[in-house]
């Protein structure tokens, strides 16, 4: 057995429950209220950061709010397959959302965003940001049309003044740190245009410690949402598993 294969028959297997869970709540396994937060035991469990939308820094979920999207059924589905198909012992039932200055964030080694076109941090989350990323901290941008990178890059410079965006290729490590990726154009895309893995660098030095990845002009969250219904082509739910599992492979190895 080949192993896309493998992949392919370890996908079924792996969400066939979470989608008869789905089912039951109603679809797409969103809710009304986020989840409680799990209690840190050690495990890998998937951090979203929350941020302010005009309702105050309060956890608030929904379609309107865009750090929001693809809870909880992108995380759990996620989870679920980093546990299945390697040996990080994550947690695929629970997750934390946290803000960025929440001095909890410290306790996890990577950190996921959606739609950070939206994003304004405060002082206090500017500075908890720097601080998370210098301290050995890995960050995730998701969820991002092509125009809302602008956004992102300014709200950056003021983590990171002297930080450079670089545009990654197949060959750096972060696309062979499980699965081998040997052409990025292979990978699912969410949007129109041109999909680019952009990276920030410690010390802006490309052969060191990538801190910082954005999926721009793409959504990997949303194949790991809709993996279990059948919805998106079950290979490019594969690649997008793929892209993820690399994503904390590295981190977690670095």
């Amino acid at each position: 057995m080949s192993a896309r294969e493998v992949l392919r028959a370890a996908l079924v297997l792996a969400l066939l429950t979470p989608a008869l869970v789905d089912a039951q709540r109603g679809g797409r396994g969103r809710v009304s209220e986020p989840e409680p937060n799990a209690v840190y035991d050690g495990r890998f469990t998937f951090a979203r950061i929350m941020y302010d939308v005009g309702f105050g820094n309060t956890i608030m979920i929904g379609q309107q709010i865009p750090w929001s999207h693809d809870y909880p059924t992108g995380e759990r589905n996620f989870t679920q397959m980093l546990k299945e198909l390697s040996t990080v012992r994550a947690r695929n039932t629970e997750s934390v959302i946290l803000a960025l200055n929440d001095p909890e964030l410290f306790k996890y080694p990577v950190a996921y965003m959606a739609e950070p076109g939206y994003w304004r941090p405060n002082d206090a989350e500017v500075a908890a940001l720097r601080a998370y990323l210098l301290k050995g901290g890995f960050f995730i941008f998701d969820d991002m049309q092509a125009r809302q990178w602008q956004n992102l890059e300014g709200q950056m410079r003021r983590v990171l003044p002297d930080a450079r965006w670089v545009v990654l290729t197949a060959e750096h490590p972060i696309f062979d740190s499980f699965y081998r990726i040997s052409s990025l154009e292979d990978l699912p895309g969410a949007y129109d245009g041109e999909t680019r893995y952009m990276g920030i660098f410690e010390n802006n030095d490309p052969s060191k410690r990538l801190m910082v990845i954005a999926n721009h002009n793409n959504d990997i969250s949303e194949f790991w949402e809709w993996a279990a219904t059948g919805y998106f082509p079950i290979d490019l739910s594969n690649e997008a598993f793929k892209l993820g599992i690399n994503y904390i492979v590295y981190a977690l190895t670095r």
